[in-house]
């Protein structure tokens, strides 16, 4: 394994197949690079009524709070960013991520970086178009090559159907963060080479680094997917340093939390997981919490199978954990996100506060526990 340090082009150890860097560029180089329709001349502006967020300090912005992949209109899907001095950074990309980006009052130029926190569609769907919208564009475009960081392939999961799990692709079932870029890429060829044909855009892999997340050797594997384990480092630059640590996910291997340290505070994403030690490991003293939240009654209550429940509450965490979370990661405000059921028709804002308070009173958590909405801003400041 290679510890803490990033697999690169050149990583081929452990339990994942190479990050594909160099296959990237050369996908990249296949597309054409064309000049015409060079890359952002102007930032984007700030949609209709939308202040931007100010460039100095860290800002936290949900731009989706909803659990699953099933669409609904109320919420959009998960995702969420952190601006540090004027540098945005999102973590995983659920439905409807770019155009809340915009109406956020985010500008595409100011993107550095994309997490994933693990590779379900829900969190990963519109992963890929911020490269291909942005490709060439003149107006909300990059500036900068995006570094893209998350997991890479396990190898295999563990399966407890006793199914095939070679639906499609027999020679690469699992593919990581890499391969589902490269991927992603061919599907969209038509496009990238027709925009290439007319003199326009620019191959939409030319704007990523993507570094698929290295496991150090933790014996974490298939079945044991979230050992308790210290935090180690994904990412540091003058703004800001990223630490990792696995959680418990069901069958989804490799799965992440991750925290921003910051000079202004530290701000921990939980992504998807089923309570677990690693998460108040991770977000020990952390300013801001971002927590996915459940709650299995509104699927009882309307007829869900019981065997489908019990693997939500599987791989959730029920609202009535919150509080002792934050209590036990110390945590200055938790944050709730990912919300199942994720239609504020079927649970609103105001049951959703009504449980955190309960579940705060009973865990005798001191911090405040935030019900989070689409585009909820929160600024980031550091415990004294």
């Amino acid at each position: 394994m290679c510890g803490a340090e990033l697999c690169d082009a050149e990583h081929d150890g452990g339990v994942r197949p190479p990050s594909r860097r160099s296959v990237l560029r050369t996908v990249a180089g296949a597309a054409g690079a064309v000049t015409a329709g060079a890359l952002a001349a102007q930032p984007a502006r700030a949609a209709s009524g939308t202040t931007a967020v100010p460039d100095r300090g860290t800002h936290l912005v949900l731009l989706g709070t909803a659990g699953g992949p099933t669409p609904v209109a109320g919420r959009a899907g998960i995702s969420s960013a952190l601006v540090v001095n004027g540098r945005t950074y999102v973590v995983d990309c659920g439905r409807g991520a770019v155009t809340q980006f915009l109406r956020a009052g985010l500008a595409m130029d100011s993107l550095a970086g994309i997490f994933l926190t693990h590779l379900h569609s829900d969190h990963t769907v519109d992963y890929f178009s911020f490269p291909l919208l942005c490709a060439g564009s003149a107006t909300n475009g990059f500036e900068t090559t995006v570094d893209v960081y998350g997991p890479g392939s396990p190898g295999a999961l563990h399966n407890a159907t006793g199914k095939p799990l070679t639906w499609f692709d027999p020679d690469n079932p699992f593919p990581g963060t890499a391969d589902l870029t490269r991927q992603a890429a061919n599907a969209w060829a038509y496009s990238t080479n027709a925009f290439a044909a007319e003199g326009l855009g620019v191959p939409p892999t030319s704007l990523l680094d993507v570094h698929e997340i290295a496991l150090p050797d933790t014996g974490a594997t298939a079945t044991e997917t979230a050992p308790a384990m210290a935090p180690f480092t994904v990412m540091e630059n003058d703004d800001v340093k990223v630490t990792a640590i696995l959680v418990s996910h069901g069958a989804v291997f490799p799965a992440f939390a991750y925290r921003f340290d910051t000079d202004h505070g530290s701000v921990v994403f939980s992504g998807d997981t089923a309570p677990t030690p690693n998460i108040p490991t991770l977000a020990r003293h952390a300013d801001v919490l971002v927590h996915e939240v459940f709650e299995a009654s509104w699927f009882e209550e309307n007829g869900l199978p019981a065997a489908l429940v019990a693997h939500m509450l599987a791989v959730h965490t029920p609202i009535a954990d919150i509080g002792r979370i934050g209590a036990e990661s110390d945590a200055g405000k938790v944050v709730l996100t990912h919300y199942g059921p994720n239609d504020p028709a079927d649970r609103d804002h105001a049951w959703w506060a009504r449980h955190a308070a309960l579940s705060r009173r009973n865990a005798d958590y001191g911090g405040e526990i935030v019900v989070g909405e689409d585009l909820l801003r929160v600024a980031v400041t550091a415990r004294t």
